[in-house]
């Protein structure tokens, strides 16, 4: 029924359900990548079944019969709040605190967090820089001369790095990586931030 590389409201709530188990350890994305094909096989190993990582009708039924029907908020986990503690420095004044440990991005603002949202970076081969940084340039309708790409709602900070909304993280989730800059899979939310934001606010990037 299911296996990587598939994609859709099926695979999210295949991941909700695994959740509940304490088998998937992330917020469902809704794409099957690596984590969802090692949560399936834990699972698998559970209910004596071949470590497959692909869901058949047997392995969807078994399940089904082991968790409750996600509600959305399980489909569709809010983020809230940092899943750690910020870094200091994104306490004083107007703060982009972008955490790599919780996959975070949190708006501080004299220490009060106003929004928060899911993140990704660059992959290994484009990293994404830590440190701490400016917004020196907003683009609301961005298009990489580089890699000929959209990038709506952009705040660059480092060179070509900028935090900008990303499609391919909203469809694809944490199987793929940009290449240095910070997606956010929320378009409301970064659209929202976009407009609070100011050329010179600081941007802070920490593990």
């Amino acid at each position: 029924m299911l296996a990587t590389g598939a994609n859709g409201a099926q695979v999210r709530e295949l991941q909700a359900r695994l959740r509940k188990l304490e088998l998937f350890d992330r917020n469902p994305t809704g794409y099957y990548g690596p984590v969802t094909t090692a949560s399936v096989r834990a699972f698998q190993r559970q209910q004596g079944m071949g470590s497959t990582g692909t869901v058949t009708s047997d392995l969807w039924t078994a399940l089904r019969a082991r968790t409750s029907p996600p509600s959305r908020d399980e489909l569709y986990p809010p983020t809230t709040r940092p899943l750690d503690d910020p870094d200091p420095r994104c306490l004083k004044g107007r703060a982009l605190c972008v955490s790599k440990k919780s996959r975070t991005l949190a708006w501080y603002v004299n220490g009060r967090m106003l929004s928060a949202m899911d993140v990704r970076f660059g992959s290994a081969y484009t990293p994404t820089r830590e440190g701490e940084f400016g917004v020196n340039f907003k683009s609301r309708d961005h298009v990489s001369t580089i890699y000929d790409t959209p990038m709506p709602y952009a705040l660059f900070f480092s060179g070509g790095q900028a935090i900008h909304y990303s499609s391919d993280f909203a469809a694809r989730g944490y199987g793929g990586a940009s290449h240095g800059c910070v997606n956010v899979r929320d378009k409301k939310k970064i659209a929202a931030l976009f407009a609070q934001v100011r050329k010179g606010d600081k941007v802070v990037v920490y593990k």
